[in-house]
């Protein structure tokens, strides 16, 4: 688990603002993971209680387009830290839009709040599971929390590559699902939870390395590569018989 580290926090801003532009082009997976997760919270239409609802960690606004669809109701508030990605998404108008550091906890007006949602978001967070109990506490009864998060045993093909090349994995550090789900179980009842596994062609170290920095997910507390390290993991890279795997954990419960 990272410590707190505002540098980090820092940085992974910075990237994301690099790669704003790109974002919504290259994010695939994300889109396809909130409309998903939309989808799943489909059935809380009608049983959802009165109340603020917000997506944490918005970004280019994915996750709260989807729900807004399928749900109907009132429209989401987007937060992000990064204002370049908020800045991608213009239908929603400023006043659903809110530039916010979620390690600093939630806005005051989100307490009692009637939906919570974030995907891909948490695990650039600080102690994620702290952060899952403290929306967890933000909902009122009957209030729902829909999370996708990549947790941990992503990218094994990147750890295996940077094991043999005697190189440190840079790698960001993603969250234990378990201890999750624990978390969310102890304050919710879970209509849904389930870890999933999403696989993507692997067409090498460098296209690997560049699509993620194509949509600024490349922050991370380790120190980057030098050249000859860098030369080292790409030698020792899988061949394309092996895939990239990314484990993303999605739940959906309600607040008891």
């Amino acid at each position: 688990m990272r410590s707190p580290d505002p540098a980090f926090s820092t940085r992974v801003e910075r990237c994301f603002r690099g790669g704003a532009a790109t974002y919504q082009s290259n994010a695939s997976l994300q889109a396809a993971v909130a409309a998903r997760l939309a989808r799943l919270a489909r059935p809380l239409a009608s049983a959802l209680p009165p109340g603020p609802r917000a997506d944490l960690g918005a970004g280019s606004g994915l996750l709260a387009r989807a729900i807004e669809a399928q749900l109907g109701g009132p429209s989401l508030l987007r937060l992000d830290a990064c204002e370049a990605l908020l800045a991608q998404e213009s239908s929603p108008g400023p006043a659903l839009q809110r530039l916010w550091n979620l390690n600093a906890g939630l806005p005051e007006e989100l307490k009692g709040s009637s939906l919570l949602a974030s995907s891909f978001a948490l695990q650039w967070l600080e102690q994620p599971a702290q952060q899952v109990t403290r929306w967890c506490n933000a909902l009122r009864p009957d209030g729902a929390l829909l999370l996708a998060v990549p947790c941990r045993g992503s990218f094994r093909i990147w750890h295996q590559a940077a094991a043999a090349a005697g190189v440190p994995c840079t790698a960001l550090p993603l969250p234990d699902a378990a201890a999750l789900q624990q978390c969310a179980a102890s304050a919710l009842q879970l209509h849904h939870s389930q870890l999933l596994r999403f696989s993507r062609p692997n067409r090498g170290a460098r296209p690997f390395l560049h699509q993620i920095k194509a949509i600024g997910a490349q922050a991370s507390p380790a120190a980057r590569l030098q050249p000859g390290a860098l030369r080292q993991l790409i030698r020792h890279w899988p061949g394309p018989e092996h895939a990239i795997v990314w484990q993303v954990l999605v739940m959906v419960g309600q607040k008891r």
